[in-house]
């Protein structure tokens, strides 16, 4: 299984939902860490059993919300008393209990150690309603298998309190920096939700790409569908695929902003408006047309050195000293909506990273926020 720290990040801006990632499900809410009778650190997070899975046996309940985790593991899971009822206390062991809507489970593993990130992010807006942050490069979003207190989410958790209310309403990979919103929980984060889902959202994203790339007539549309991509040794690699055999619209149009060099070679600042939103629709899209962004250790490394270091243990620093970024370098910069309470057009813009403008400065008019 890839780590989800080098390429199975979220979709480009894709709209946040349950499912898998990496092997816990995406909603899970992780708790402190906490110290077990054996001295060992271990994480908890709760897990509510939905109406649809009322009556489910215990371990095919829990083999559903893990997808990637096998009934044997399940099995073994239980056995060790690792899963306990929240209301009663009681340490469920039994496979075949049965569930029941409303019941929350809380599931115990061990810690792990965490690979390091930024543990920090800005705030762009606040409001009763809205809440959206500038997540830097480098911090996952979620909980996956490798990342528990390391995540933006966490992070949350901490500096505003378990109970904080806020809903991410999207997703931007881990390595992508820039602006997030959130909503309050069952009152203006389904509404944005909704404004994503009906398409009202407009997504602005910067990268800077390898090469110099030149659009003398202006913007360009790339409609490419997009799918698993065709021969690759990468299960989580996207490519282009037809819609008849499975792939999925993905169009992004592209504007040239500036161009440069770093460490001798071409590059180019480019603007990104997604009007879908695939899983890598930006880091896709540009590096099938030549262009792929920097630093990005999917698209712009050859496989086998990208699965040196997933499967064999290579130093992923060597990587990055080669790609010549320690992140790939795309920012989501703005998110144009209407806001949830008022109705009214807003527009939230995140800072260019010091990182990137390193590499190459913003034009005078996106400094000023155009």
């Amino acid at each position: 299984m890839v780590p989800e720290d080098m390429g199975a990040n979220y979709a480009d801006g894709g709209v946040a939902s349950p499912g898998p990632a990496g092997e816990f499900p995406d909603e899970l809410v992780y708790d402190d860490l906490v110290e077990g009778e054996d001295g060992r650190v271990y994480i908890e997070f709760e897990l509510e059993v939905g109406p649809g899975s009322d009556g489910y046996r215990l371990d095919r309940f829990l083999s559903l919300r893990f997808v990637r985790m096998s009934r044997t593991r399940v099995h073994k899971l239980l056995a060790a008393g690792n899963v306990r009822c929240r209301s009663s206390g009681e340490v469920l062991t039994k496979n075949a209990l049965r569930v029941r809507g409303g019941q929350v489970v809380i599931i115990r593993r061990p810690a792990p150690e965490e690979p390091a990130v930024i543990l920090d992010y800005g705030v762009v807006h606040e409001d009763p309603d809205v809440l959206v942050l500038d997540k830097p490069g480098n911090l996952p979003v979620h909980p996956t298998a490798r990342y528990h207190r390391h995540t933006l989410t966490a992070l949350m958790r901490r500096r505003l309190g378990p109970k904080h209310g806020w809903e991410m309403a999207h997703r931007i990979d881990r390595e992508t920096s820039g602006v997030i919103i959130f909503g309050r929980r069952k009152a203006s984060g389904p509404k944005i939700k909704g404004s994503f889902f009906r398409r009202e959202v407009h997504k602005e994203y910067l990268a800077i790409v390898l090469g110099r790339l030149e659009l003398p007539e202006g913007p360009r549309l790339i409609d490419m569908p997009l799918g698993s991509a065709v021969g690759s040794k990468i299960m989580i690699k996207m490519g282009p695929r037809p819609v008849d055999e499975g792939g999925l619209p993905a169009q992004t149009t592209i504007e040239v902003l500036a161009h440069g060099e770093h460490r001798g070679q071409p590059i180019t600042l480019v603007r990104c408006l997604p009007r879908t939103g695939r899983t890598h629709q930006i880091r896709v899209h540009l590096a099938e047309i030549g262009h792929p962004i920097l630093g990005d250790k999917l698209y712009a490394a050859e496989e086998d050195e990208f699965l040196a270091v997933v499967e064999d243990g290579e130093p992923v620093a060597e990587l990055e000293a080669r790609l010549g970024l320690w992140r790939q370098a795309l920012h989501a910069r703005a998110l144009s909506l209407p806001h949830p309470t008022t109705g009214d057009g807003v527009r939230y813009v995140a800072p260019w990273p010091k990182e990137l403008a390193g590499v190459i400065a913003l034009p005078a008019g996106l400094v000023e926020g155009g």
